[in-house]
């Protein structure tokens, strides 16, 4: 199934539905068991799991009104969460690009929630270099601490498609880099256009990725070509921190991204960033100059 935001209501797209027209609001078809805010449904997610797959399973299913809505005018699937995990250098040819050799341990940061928007988000450039980076993003469904590989999937909520935009000059600011700061100006954290639950994304491990900007294709990988595949870095993070419901994980992005290129390029005000994840769908994101 995917869960979607419509203006700040849940919408749940059953499995073959038609997306334009396929969505049910999740407060109505629950009777009220479920509120409209994404976010809360989080907070159990377990049983909203189970009362979606049955409610996909019944005849209600088929004779609750339908929501249309445009993809484009979708929010961000997770709108609020509490923590966002990032990670540098999971893919073997973006170290190579970036200088680094593979470590033992994958290189972690944050993107500040605020940050956090969806597809109808046009992001506001500020000053500097803006740079892409396409991610599989994975969020949480249950509490996790000290978890063990063969159990990772079981506390997946879904997958949905990121942004980790990033600012190069304050990146590299200072005595030592500026990732958080850099990655979490607004609106560098797109994502959408909805999450999708791993048993809808077939294949999961290994997930064709990639990017264009204004028509350009700038990156193409696989996500089956990550140093840490999803479990390792719910193992590695969870071994540290406890992760949360409704948390995110954007899991490392290609090789491909601005400043490796020669020359080098970045975002302008005019142009267009569309991202693409197999089994998730396409993520556009438009820009502005700053006022």
């Amino acid at each position: 199934m995917k869960i979607a935001n419509l203006d700040g209501r849940a919408l749940l797209i059953p499995k073959g539905a038609a997306t334009h027209t396929g969505a049910v609001d999740v407060q109505q078809a629950s009777d009220g068991r479920f509120g409209p805010d994404p976010q809360t449904l989080f907070d159990d997610w377990p049983a909203f799991s189970r009362w979606a797959q049955e409610f996909e399973a019944t005849d209600a299913a088929a004779s609750v009104a339908r929501v249309p809505f445009d993809v484009e005018a979708l929010d961000a699937p997770v709108p609020r969460p509490r923590q966002v995990f990032a990670i540098g250098l999971n893919y073997a040819e973006h170290a190579a690009e970036a200088g680094y050799p593979p470590d033992g341990m994958p290189v972690t940061f944050t993107k500040f929630p605020s940050s956090i928007v969806g597809p109808r988000a046009v992001v506001e450039l500020p000053e500097g270099h803006v740079d892409w980076e396409v991610e599989l993003v994975v969020v949480i469904g249950r509490e996790a601490f000290h978890l063990d590989r063969e159990s990772a999937w079981e506390h997946v909520a879904g997958l949905t498609i990121g942004q980790d935009l990033s600012e190069r000059i304050t990146q590299m600011q200072g005595a030592a880099p500026q990732f958080s700061l850099a990655k979490s100006f607004p609106g560098f954290g797109p994502t959408g256009p909805w999450l999708v639950t791993p048993d809808e994304v077939h294949g999961k491990d290994d997930l064709s990725i990639a990017c264009s900007l204004s028509d350009e294709g700038m990156q193409s990988s696989r996500t089956s070509m990550m140093l840490y595949d999803v479990p390792e870095l719910l193992v590695r993070l969870s071994a540290v921190c406890t992760l949360l419901p409704g948390d995110m994980i954007f899991s490392g992005t290609p090789s491909g991204i601005g400043n490796r290129r020669t020359p080098q390029r970045f975002i302008g005000p005019d142009d267009v960033l569309v991202s693409e994840i197999e089994g998730l769908g396409t993520l556009t994101t438009r820009f502005t100059a700053a006022r």
